[in-house]
């Protein structure tokens, strides 16, 4: 059979969808297989292991470089591939326009080869939180912009897919896959707002002339609109997949359908507004709204709390229904040699240590300890590499088959990648913790601080690049499994595509626990009470902190 034969015989509303997801995560997974190397060489250099491969442009550019891909272009072009795949089987229908989203796909990837040429060539060495003084080339502005631009067209696909179900099906109840993964997108237009608006309003202004000077403070609040929300936006395809697609894997029910909706609503509310813990240090706002963020902050512990709780209630379930005894047997019954459980149960350890990394960051007076310190390099990874990116892995192992009809290459290969990521994870980050508790600086890339200080780092940093090794193995078998998929014997029947149920699955919900409207306008308020007069501030003040244009470049 063909994969044309495969096409005719499809319902028609898999038409367009199908392709969407997967040329979307081919991207996404593209740039992680690109980006990978780059994090091994930067750990080698930071290790002073070997001195013959460091360089400092080199280095800056590989951060660059690895930061962006990991944090922007894997995400987004997964995110929207998995949300396509969503909409197609949750909602039994096509995309909306097949040419709107074509075309949003396409300014998204220009957008990323656009900002991918200078980040190669040293020309936007920036970081990927990109706020100055540190300037790039013009063109890697913009092409961040289209990136976000495009991805903003996934967005209303999202919005306008679950608006045309509700439509069509009055008084039904949003299946819970396509709910998170509606707010998700709203969560993303929020959340990307910010730094588009520090690209359109302060630092392309300055690239074309147009102005003369730059407001960091203003710049870096921008900024902070989005470098925390993001994580949110990394982290709910995890959650969609620990609520929406482990309960049936494990061979069980989901516990709550209810406590899910619950959680996806108070992450959407309670992640965006909160980015002034960020800016603890910064003199630009006063104390009084940093602790308003930092209250939020803290909120944002509650829907983890519940995810936490309800995901390991599901597993025990499972454990249960295969045959689990007394207190804690059904841990033994569990499907460990499926790659959903399996990376669920390793995403939410993950989680536990980095969730806790991050209260220590939330708070004010320990984040003055470790702001800038390693802490925080292990903290991000932990969440970003661990929790979020293996379920990505299992995400991937999942829909494969689903999308080509193609058999797993090999389950057991898939299950060794993802045990090698977590302890490869494990191995890394933790000696960060450790260094950053001593004191070494991150974003720097050699540590000349005497040999005092390098005796006490360098035990330390032997094993974190052993651990980067590691990581560095599991990438490459990842992208073996998944090439090897693409191109494997084809399966007799492709898999049909069913997402969980809870165990006392709903007929309804409560109003606010199907619906967005009133979310977003929640959202609009909480976003003017915590960033109202922070920005509007800067053009009230007398004599506002500019640098002229060409600093640090």
């Amino acid at each position: 059979m063909t994969d044309t034969d495969t096409d005719i015989q499809a319902p028609t509303y898999e038409k367009h969808a199908k392709w969407l997801g997967l040329a979307n995560m081919w991207v996404g997974f593209g740039a992680f297989a690109a980006a990978i190397p780059m994090g091994l060489y930067q750990v080698a250099e930071r290790s002073n292991l070997f001195p013959a491969a460091e360089s400092r442009e080199i280095y800056y550019a590989s951060v660059s470089t690895h930061g962006v891909l990991m944090a922007y272009v894997l995400t987004t072009f997964f995110i929207m591939g998995f949300g396509y795949f969503v909409a197609l089987h949750s909602l039994k229908q096509d995309v909306w326009s097949p040419l709107f989203s074509w075309v949003g796909f396409s300014i998204a990837l220009v957008g990323t080869l656009t900002a991918a040429v200078p980040l190669l060539l040293g020309q936007a060495s920036v970081m990927y939180t990109f706020y100055p003084p540190e300037m790039a080339v013009t063109s890697f502005y913009i092409g961040a912009a289209l990136l976000f631009v495009g991805s903003w067209f996934w967005c209303v696909d999202m919005i306008v897919a679950m608006m045309q179900w509700r439509r069509a099906n009055p008084g039904m109840v949003v299946p819970l896959i396509m709910f998170g993964t509606t707010i998700n997108a709203l969560l993303w237009l929020w959340t990307s707002m910010g730094a588009t608006l520090e690209v359109l309003v302060q630092i392309l202004p300055v690239k074309f002339g147009w102005v003369d000077t730059i407001d960091p403070g203003l710049a870096r609040t921008f900024f902070s609109w989005t470098l925390h929300a993001i994580v949110y936006f990394w982290l709910f395809p995890a959650y969609i997949a620990m609520y929406s697609l482990m309960p049936r894997e494990s061979g069980g029910k989901l516990f709550s359908d209810e406590l899910a909706r619950v959680a996806f609503v108070m992450l959407f509310i309670f992640s965006v507004p909160i980015g002034f813990h960020h800016l603890y240090m910064d003199p630009q706002q006063a104390a009084g709204w940093k602790l308003l963020h930092m209250f939020g902050t803290f909120m944002v512990a509650v829907p983890t709390f519940i995810t936490g709780f309800t995901v390991l209630a599901t597993l025990e379930i499972s454990g249960r229904l295969r045959g689990g005894k007394g207190l804690f047997g059904w841990i033994m019954k569990i499907r460990w040699d499926n790659p959903m459980t399996l990376a669920t149960m390793l995403s939410m350890l993950m989680l536990t240590a980095g969730g806790f990394g991050g209260v220590i960051n939330a708070s004010y007076q320990m984040n003055a300890l470790i702001h800038n310190t390693q802490w925080i390099t292990g903290h991000f990874h932990l969440i970003f590499g661990g929790t979020s990116v293996i379920m990505y892995f299992a995400v991937a192992y999942w829909a494969w088959p689903r999308i080509t009809g193609r058999k797993l290459a090999s389950t057991r290969l898939a299950l060794w990648q993802l045990w090698l990521w977590f302890w490869g994870m494990l191995v890394t980050t933790m000696p960060w913790h450790v260094l950053g508790l001593l004191g070494q600086p991150r974003r720097v890339d050699t540590l000349p601080y005497g040999e005092t200080l390098n005796a006490i780092w360098d035990p330390y940093e032997v094993v974190m690049f052993v651990g980067a090794v590691m990581l560095t193995i599991s990438a490459i078998m990842f992208i073996v499994v998944l090439v090897r998929s693409h191109f494997s014997e084809r399966l007799a029947k492709t898999p049909e595509v069913v997402f969980a149920t809870a165990i006392h699955q709903p007929l309804r919900v409560p109003h606010l626990l199907n619906s967005l409207a009133f979310w977003n306008w929640a959202m609009l308020v909480y976003m003017l009470a915590s960033y109202g007069y922070p920005l509007l501030q800067f053009a009230f003040l007398n004599a506002p902190e500019t640098i002229p244009f060409g600093f640090g470049e």
